[in-house]
């Protein structure tokens, strides 16, 4: 399985494929990133996301989800890698750098989650890149946390989020088209089936005391077929694919995939389950 059919970096594995990065970011911040809006709300709404949260958003891509938070009225911070995705998130939470109470109460920082540090600690984390697809994916994220775990108050929400049940989702079967195209390289960055405790072992290695968790339906909708392989392709979960065949290739398996989903109007619908763990720190 995969994550939103999420966004995921590069395979360590092999050479990276060429593509078009600011064209990929904006496949993201337009077609794919809404996706997981379902999720974003679901933890806001348990959480009470509102004026007294300091929220760090961990691979907060292009910010929508900092943007549904800070109209919350929480103060957000987002970190992210991807240089392309972050200048698409200030478009979105910093139009107006002259706004000096917009630059106190939202910061993103393109680096590390130490990056990040504030003088009053985080209330909420929050990783919503969904693991339980890729190798090494579980390992990512503890990395991650093992930063910012320690910028949060005692007693803060961290908030992990993963696919659900292959059977429940049903990109899962698209994704086994990636797995097939890149099992050449069977290396990190190359699919791995799900596991239901994956979010509660992070939490572990973090540290962490689990304090709930919850599913939540998250469809992957598209105008057309054409949509969907941009979004799809989008996450970079097709670059082990890629890296294996080639793009023609990719496309064209995609596109194959995808043909079941495909209604008579021409859109693409496919339901899915997401699992987001809340987790406390001790």
């Amino acid at each position: 399985m995969t994550p939103t059919l999420v966004r995921q970096h590069p395979p360590h594995t092999g050479a990276v494929p060429r593509v078009d990065l600011r064209a990929r970011a904006r496949d993201w911040s337009e077609i794919q990133e809404r996706m997981l809006v379902p999720l974003y709300e679901a933890v806001y709404e348990r959480l009470d996301v509102g004026p007294a949260t300091r929220l760090l958003g961990l691979g907060c891509g292009s910010g929508l989800a900092l943007l549904m938070a800070a109209s919350r009225g929480a103060a957000v911070t987002g970190v992210d890698t991807c240089a392309d995705r972050l200048a698409l998130a200030r478009e979105r939470l910093l139009p107006d750098e002259r706004d000096a109470r917009a630059r106190d109460d939202t910061r993103i920082v393109h680096g590390a989650p130490a990056q990040a540090a504030r003088t009053d600690a985080y209330t909420v984390v929050t990783a919503f890149e969904p693991i339980g697809c890729l190798a090494g994916d579980a390992e990512r994220l503890a990395d991650l946390l093992a930063e910012a775990v320690p910028l949060a108050g005692r007693g803060a929400a961290v908030v992990l989020a993963g696919w659900g049940p292959p059977e429940r989702c049903a990109t899962a079967s698209v994704l086994r088209v990636a797995a097939k195209l890149a099992e050449p390289l069977r290396g990190a960055g190359t699919w791995r089936p799900t596991d239901r405790d994956d979010l509660e072992r992070v939490a572990a290695r973090a540290g962490l005391r689990p304090d709930g968790s919850g599913r939540v339906a998250c469809p992957f909708g598209y105008a057309d077929a054409d949509s969907a392989v941009r979004g799809l392709k989008s996450t970079g979960l097709f670059d082990p694919a890629v890296t294996a065949t080639d793009q023609a290739q990719v496309d064209k398996e995609l596109a194959e995939a995808l043909h079941p989903y495909q209604r008579q109007d021409g859109t693409v619908w496919m339901p899915n389950v997401f699992r987001y763990l809340v987790a406390r720190v001790p």
